[in-house]
C-alpha cells in the first residue's frame, strides 16, 4: 500500500489532523485532504503542508496549502504534456528600484515560461511575479516595537474569547525592510522571485491540476504581514512543522517504486542516488534511466545547491551508457 494511500483510512486522517493539519478546521482540513489526494502529495511523507492564516479572525482567515517548486515541477511533469524551458528565467532591473533595505538588487520583475504540449505541438507560458507583490517586507521602528489592542476581540468558542487581540506596531520613525525571519530573499532575490513567477507560469498551464496549491515563497509575504500576536507565538511552531518539509533545503525526487513523491534533504540526496545507480545500474539500467528522466528538474536544482555531488551524479548516469556500449 502507497502511503498516500493512509489519508484514505480513519488512522491516516486523524493523523493528519493532529500534525500537518492541525490548525484546520473541519471544512478546511476535506478541502487540504482533497487537494493532497488530487496533486499525488503525502502530508505524512511532508511533501505538502496546509498554512492557515487569521485563525483569530473569522472575517480574515484564509487556508493555504503549499509545497516547494520543485513539487510543482514533478505534478507538471506527471501530466506528460509539461517541458520546462531551456533559457533561465528573466529578470528585469531598475536603478529606481534598488534599496539596500527592501531591494538590495533592484529587481522589478521575473518572468518564467513553462511549454504545454497540445494538438501536436508545444506551446508557451508564461508567467511573471513582481517584486513589489511578494517580496516579504515589513514596517520596522528605529525604537524597536510593542503590541497594542487592535481594537478587536477574540471570538466565543476561542481559547481567548471576549479578551482584545494584540498587533504589533514599530515605535519611533518607521522604515520598511525585508522580513530578516525570511533571509532568503535577500541572500538569493532572483530565485526566490523566480520561483514566484515559474509557479504562475504552471499553474496557468495548468489550472485544474494546481487549484489550490500554492508554493512556499508566494506565502512569505503574507505569512509576514497578516500574523497576529497569538499567530506570531504559534509561528516558530508552524515555521518548525515547515521546516520538516524541507523548504529550500530539500528536493521532491521520484523513486521510481510505484509510491508518492518523496522528500530528500539536499545534504544526503546526492549518496542516495548514488545508491540507487549502484543497486540498479547492472539488472535494470532503463529505471536509472526512467529516474533521470522523471528527476530532471530535482537534478537541475541540486546542480544549483551542490555542484560536486552533481557532478558525481552526472559521471554516475554517464557511466550506464558507456557500460552498455562496451558490451
Amino acid at each position: 500500500m502507497g502511503a498516500l494511500a493512509l489519508v484514505d483510512n480513519a488512522r491516516g486522517l486523524e493523523l493528519v489532523r493532529r500534525t500537518v493539519a492541525k490548525d484546520c478546521e473541519p471544512a478546511e482540513f476535506d478541502t487540504f485532504i482533497h487537494i493532497c489526494r488530487a496533486v499525488g502529495l503525502d502530508p505524512l511523507r511532508r511533501q505538502i503542508y496546509a498554512f492557515v492564516f487569521g485563525k483569530d479572525n473569522p472575517s480574515n482567515r484564509r487556508l493555504s496549502v503549499v509545497t516547494a517548486i520543485d513539487g510543482y515541477r514533478a505534478i507538471a511533469e506527471r501530466t506528460g504534456n509539461y517541458r520546462p524551458d531551456d533559457r533561465a528565467p528573466r529578470i528585469e532591473y531598475s536603478d529606481d528600484a534598488k534599496d539596500t533595505s527592501k531591494n538590495p538588487l533592484g529587481i522589478v520583475r521575473a518572468e518564467v515560461t513553462v511549454y504545454k504540449h497540445a494538438h501536436g505541438q508545444w506551446f508557451p507560458v508564461t508567467g511573471e511575479a513582481y517584486w513589489d507583490e511578494y517580496a516579504p517586507i515589513i514596517e520596522t521602528g528605529d525604537g524597536g516595537s510593542e503590541w497594542v489592542d487592535s481594537g478587536y476581540k477574540y471570538p466565543a468558542g476561542h481559547p481567548k474569547a471576549g479578551k482584545p487581540k494584540m498587533k504589533k506596531v514599530p515605535i519611533g520613525d518607521v522604515t520598511e525592510a525585508l522580513d530578516p525571519q525570511k533571509p532568503n530573499w535577500r541572500k538569493m532575490a532572483r530565485v526566490m522571485i523566480a520561483k514566484c513567477a515559474e509557479a504562475q507560469a504552471i499553474r496557468r498551464a495548468w489550472p485544474d491540476d494546481f487549484s489550490g496549491l500554492e508554493v512556499e515563497e508566494e506565502i512569505d509575504r503574507r505569512s509576514s504581514i497578516e500574523l497576529s500576536a497569538s499567530e506570531l507565538a504559534d509561528e516558530g511552531a508552524s515555521a518548525k512543522r515547515f521546516e520538516l518539509i524541507g523548504g529550500a533545503n530539500a528536493l521532491t525526487v521520484d523513486w521510481c517504486d510505484g509510491e508518492p513523491l518523496a522528500r530528500e534533504p539536499v545534504g544526503v540526496f546526492g549518496d542516495k542516488v548514488l545508491a540507487f545507480i549502484s543497486q540498479h545500474k547492472s539488472e535494470d539500467p532503463d529505471r536509472v534511466r526512467a529516474f533521470h528522466n522523471r528527476n530532471a528538474a530535482a537534478l537541475k536544482e541540486y546542480w544549483a545547491k551542490d555542484k560536486s555531488g552533481a557532478l558525481e551524479l552526472k559521471k554516475a548516469f554517464e557511466a550506464i551508457d558507456h557500460l552498455e556500449a562496451a558490451e
